[in-house]
């Protein structure tokens, strides 16, 4: 069943053709070890455990789910060996100091294992991934001795890790939150509140949870400002890191989801007892500023989360196409002898098809080039390089969640349709793929919210020089790929588009700073959709310039490929760029209908 995951030709040519990822190696001495014969050994590992272990308990965490039983929650069963597979393989920290038990891998080439794996089930694969970003926060801000105590027991797997920002009254507005700490005369804090929507908040996959916990010391300031960030176990830890007593971190709920069952979404209750300690990890009322960092990690698993739902449907749908038999050949409608035929040589779902491909090759790539980009980050050969490569990360992170997310589901959705009625029925994957895609929409900050931080920070972030930094990477291309006569026409086409994306955000941006400046945040939204279009439109024409000029001298098994790549491009442009267009011919009047138009003329 590998095919229902991923296309291992793909990610191939991602890794090798177009990111040069062994390339890596001679960048750096951090990464001399990631040859090309290392990498390609990675990513297979990757595979047959994706393969092989982990697909086979995608249905079961569906239909199992997670159970509470007087504060205690059991995962499904085939959960805790798998848990232990994946930590033998040492997975959880890849990327990582091998200092604290990572391998130092690339984060280019993680995101191969990282779309294998929750391609496979990513219910799942919450778990290690709450569990690395909470590791994350301590390596960054802990001191010696928090290290020294959670950090390599974190990133082997053997204690969990959560994010607890979410209360009743506090969503996205955390600010708002009401959890209290307390100071107590050994530097430690007595932490108070409630927290809802917590991942893996309560589960039984390991013997201690470590929970990051947003609070604010009494007598600090409303708001943000006034946030710390709290190390909190579920067991105390002892000077020997041995376990102590329970820390009154008890769950009280757990939610009944329309997907994600096999992972745990909890209420947690902490210091009902008034027995709740927690660490202040990095520096009080600094709590937001050092949650952003597992934020924005946390931002790019949804991307690949919500991702690996749609390849897998994907790759579901050109499986079921090519062996479902179902209606004539359209030229042979009239030939009465003529036989049934695979849906795949139907026009409208060749183009359903072809529209799934080409969105879940633009979103593999940006994916995989936000990954790079973070590598690059951490190895370019001096500090302008380095910065560069940091300001695209930022300015991609909300397309690489919001964008990506949105257009996920609409993947789904689209896979779905190719199953005709056996999409809907729940024994077809098609189902769960569409129910768990659709909360990456909502967490780790809605897609309006990504929106509103793309036109609200990022484009005038360092005085824009990030997005005129991507905008001059996607020139680039586009100038290549106007010398190649096979793609010349096309690569015209995305130069008007990311001309005309330029203009908008320029219009936006003064919008932004206007006294209308709630109209260019009603229109946030539909530019993140336009720019995540042209972004990936940039992507394809990467791919397809690479392609072409490959394709003459390819062998006869890599045609196909090449040529497919092409097509995607073709499609893209001829079909979709069109609406991009007027997307953004729209967006230039930045409409404050949605602003000016009375609540009571809404329904109600």
């Amino acid at each position: 069943m590998a095919q229902f995951i991923s296309d291992r030709r793909d990610i191939d040519f991602l890794l090798h053709e177009m990111l040069d990822t062994a390339g890596l190696a001679k960048k750096s001495e951090k990464f001399a070890e990631f040859n090309k014969k290392t990498i390609d050994l990675i990513v297979s590992e990757a595979r047959n455990l994706a393969v092989k272990e982990i697909l086979p308990t995608q249905k079961e965490g569906d239909e199992h789910g997670c159970v509470l039983e007087n504060g205690k929650v059991t995962t499904p069963p085939s959960f805790k060996r798998l848990y232990d597979l994946f930590n033998e393989g040492e997975w959880l920290a890849m990327t990582e100091d091998p200092e604290w038990g990572g391998q130092g891998m690339p984060r280019t080439i993680s995101s191969a294992t990282m779309e294998y794996f929750n391609g496979a089930n990513y219910p799942f694969m919450m778990y290690p991934g709450l569990t690395h970003g909470a590791g994350k926060l301590v390596e960054e801000f802990g001191t010696d001795e928090q290290k020294r105590v959670f950090l390599k027991k974190m990133y082997s797997g053997e204690w969990a890790g959560t994010m607890l920002l979410t209360e009743p009254g506090a969503g996205s507005d955390v600010g708002a939150l009401t959890t209290t700490a307390k100071r107590n005369d050994d530097g430690t804090f007595s932490i108070t509140g409630e927290k809802i929507f917590i991942s893996g908040g309560e589960h039984d996959l390991t013997e201690n949870i470590i929970h990051p916990v947003l609070a604010r010391i009494e007598g600090a300031p409303e708001g943000t400002k006034g946030i710390s960030l709290f190390l909190v176990p579920k067991f105390l830890v002892n000077e020997d890191g041995s376990l102590g007593e329970f820390n009154d971190v008890v769950c009280t709920g757990i939610e009944h989801k329309l997907g994600i069952h096999g992972n745990s979404t909890c209420s947690l209750a902490l210091g009902s007892n008034g027995k709740c300690v927690g660490t202040l990890l990095g520096e009080e009322n600094k709590g937001m500023k050092a949650m952003f960092v597992m934020m924005n990690e946390a931002r790019l698993l949804v991307g690949f989360q919500g991702f690996a739902c749609a390849t897998a449907s994907y790759m579901y749908a050109v499986n079921y196409a090519k062996q479902r038999i179902q209606g004539k050949n359209l030229l042979e409608m009239m030939d009465a002898n003529a036989k049934a035929v695979p849906i795949i040589q139907h026009p409208d779902v060749r183009r359903q098809l072809l529209k799934m491909k080409a969105l879940v090759e633009g979103m593999r790539s940006i994916l995989y080039y936000v990954n790079y980009c973070a590598d690059m980050a951490a190895i370019g050969k001096d500090e302008a390089e380095r910065a560069k490569y940091q300001g695209l990360v930022e300015v991609l992170t909300p397309i690489a969640k919001g964008y990506v997310t949105d257009r996920a589901f609409e993947v789904c959705s689209q896979g779905m349709q190719i199953y005709g009625g056996y999409g809907f029925i729940e024994e077809y994957p098609m189902a769960q793929l569409l129910r768990d895609c659709r909360i990456t929409m909502i967490y780790e900050g809605t897609n309006g919210i990504q929106a509103m931080d793309l036109l609200g920070r990022k484009l005038g972030m360092n005085k824009g020089k990030p997005i005129m930094d991507l905008f001059g990477e996607m020139q680039k291309t586009v100038a290549g790929a106007k010398e190649i006569p096979a793609i010349q026409a096309y690569a015209e086409k995305i130069e008007k588009a990311l001309n005309k994306l330029g203009e908008v955000a320029m219009t936006m941006g003064q919008t932004a700073m206007s006294p209308k400046v709630l109209n260019a945040f009603a229109n946030a939204h539909p530019f993140q959709d336009a720019a995540g279009d042209v972004a990936v439109a940039w992507m394809l024409l990467w791919r397809a310039s690479i392609s072409a000029t490959k394709l003459e001298k390819a062998k006869a098994k890599d045609k196909p490929f090449y040529n497919g790549q092409i097509k995607s491009l073709q499609f893209f442009v001829e079909t979709l760029l069109p609406m991009t267009m007027g997307n953004l011919a729209g967006l230039k009047t930045v409409s404050g209908a949605a602003v000016d138009i009375d609540e009571a003329s809404f329904a109600g």
